[in-house]
């Protein structure tokens, strides 16, 4: 027999209350949350944090110059002396290439570093900067937190080493490789003991002392070879720090 005000099949009354207590419990949490991401302490602990992740990369981006300045230095000066004094071999463009492989080389050391402490700016920048200027709490998705305290807990690198030598190479050092190839080739022109007439001609002029012509013609032609084979393939596979200026964007043209 039913009786007024009781349920005509059994209930489980705890398993009820538990759903109702762990439903409010799971908004509690989410409106928990999407307050504290614009909560003025989270925002002012953020903003510091990421101005001096931009301080960080400013100096590593200042040292990167530094080497750069000191690969075109060192080129000018050795191109003058070669081209002001006849008596001088050309083989000094040797040593200038070999200056220039070393600074490459700490160089693309230094923006591995540089590029490590950009992802950070850049996660920061796409992740919270943007729904704060959009007002978008939908916007924050994704595990970018995460990724971020993984990172400051154990830093790692985010591109090869290849790829830090072709970035560098295509920015600034292939054009200053051309030119040391360029300045070689006609200081062989300008100052040769003979007439320039004939490939064979300028293959022996490649010759210094007991430094055979074969193995200055490797060097060169090596280094020509190995530098634009490097940029071509970080260029293909790699899309650099910035895209190019698309027309989606003319209304930045103030």
């Amino acid at each position: 027999m039913d009786y007024p005000g009781k349920a005509s099949y059994p209930v489980n009354l705890t398993a009820v209350a538990t759903e109702k207590i762990a439903n409010e419990s799971t908004e509690e949490a989410t409106v928990s949350l999407q307050r504290s991401i614009y909560d003025p302490g989270y925002v002012n602990a953020m903003s510091h944090f990421y101005r001096g992740e931009m301080g960080r990369i400013m100096v590593w981006r200042q040292r990167l110059d530094i080497t750069t300045n000191w690969a075109i230095t060192s080129s000018t000066a050795i191109i003058t002396i070669a081209f002001s004094t006849r008596g001088v071999p050309h083989i000094i463009f040797f040593f200038n290439l070999a200056i220039v492989w070393v600074m490459l080389w700490i160089e693309a050391r230094r923006y591995r570093f540089y590029d490590a402490f950009r992802a950070r700016v850049r996660m920061l920048e796409a992740h919270f900067l943007v729904p704060m200027v959009m007002e978008n709490r939908d916007l924050l998705q994704g595990e970018w937190k995460k990724l971020v305290c993984e990172d400051l807990i154990l830093p790692c690198f985010k591109i090869s080493k290849l790829e830090a030598i072709g970035r560098r190479l295509k920015r600034n050092y292939v054009f200053i490789f051309i030119l040391i190839l360029v300045a070689w080739v006609t200081k062989i022109f300008l100052h040769a003991e003979h007439a320039m007439d004939s490939l064979a001609a300028f293959y022996s002029a490649l010759r210094v002392g007991h430094i055979p012509s074969w193995l200055v013609a490797f060097v060169f032609a090596g280094t020509f070879i190995t530098v634009i084979t490097i940029t071509i393939y970080v260029s293909k596979k790699s899309s650099g720090e910035i895209s190019e200026f698309g027309t989606h964007r003319s209304l930045w043209r103030i």
